[in-house]
């Protein structure tokens, strides 16, 4: 299997991981229950991996950590509207 392969298929499942979260937000505008904290400081994770990604053109990390950073400003955003 190409090495690249596993990385795409690896952010695909961690990206998948958040959209249940984030579509219930959405659906209930709800996020009592989900830290404004916890959700600021794993954004900053996820920009810093898009960051790293890049920097060691490692596309699959660069770009699956983006889309995972879009779900988690989705959630953020959601948080700070419906609180």
């Amino acid at each position: 299997m190409n090495i690249e392969l596993l990385g795409y298929i690896a952010g695909i499942i961690v990206s998948i991981s958040l959209m249940p979260q984030v579509v219930k937000a959405w659906k209930t505008k709800s996020t009592k229950d989900i830290s404004i904290t916890w959700n600021s400081i794993y954004l900053f994770g996820i920009i810093l991996w898009v960051i790293y990604g890049f920097s060691i053109k490692n596309y699959p990390v660069a770009i699956m950590m983006g889309i995972e950073g879009l779900l988690a400003l989705t959630l953020l955003t959601l948080k700070v509207r419906y609180k």
